[in-house]
């Protein structure tokens, strides 16, 4: 008999993704880049316009005023109060950053990673500890295809039609 393999969504359904993007208040950005064209920059720049304070990790640009912030090194640098870590490292470095800021950062609520990027034992590792997990998904892409905002890219968030 064969068995099938089940699969955990990479992200919740689309209300508990609203929920999670009005609650976050504080994000730590793991390999945050200070070039504009690099998407961790014009994510990061964008969670701030959103009114999220938002603090570079990066071992380059630790010390470094970044989005109105000073970057720091290491996730176990990072204020207690980050709410959400974003990940942009790839697959097989996610796990050591995942544990570390789940031991370091008493208010975690959410661990996201980045298009592209997995990681079953990170996602494992914040279930045991209620952890909202998010993976393979942009927080970017997601407010804006959740909240309605079309950009000139001709992105189609499906919450706008112009049909009757």
């Amino acid at each position: 008999m064969e068995t099938m393999m089940t699969t955990q969504p990479d992200a919740p359904d689309d209300d508990t993704l609203r929920k999670i993007l009005r609650q976050i208040r504080v994000v730590g950005v793991v390999g945050v880049s200070s070039n504009p064209v690099r998407p961790s920059y014009f994510v990061a720049r964008y969670l701030g316009l959103k009114g999220m304070r938002v603090i570079g990790v990066n071992p380059g640009l630790a010390g470094q005023r970044l989005f109105g912030e000073v970057a720091v090194g290491e996730v176990s640098e990072l204020p207690p109060e980050v709410d959400m870590l974003d990940v942009f490292r790839r697959s097989e470095h996610v796990a050591p950053i995942v544990r570390e800021a789940l031991d370091n950062l008493p208010g975690l609520k959410t661990v996201w990673l980045q298009i592209g990027v997995v990681s079953e034992e990170a996602r494992e590792m914040c279930a045991e500890r209620g952890v909202n997990f998010i993976q393979n998904r942009c927080p970017k892409i997601e407010y804006q295809r959740l909240f309605g905002e079309l950009r000139m890219g001709g992105f189609n968030t499906g919450v706008i039609s112009s049909k009757l």
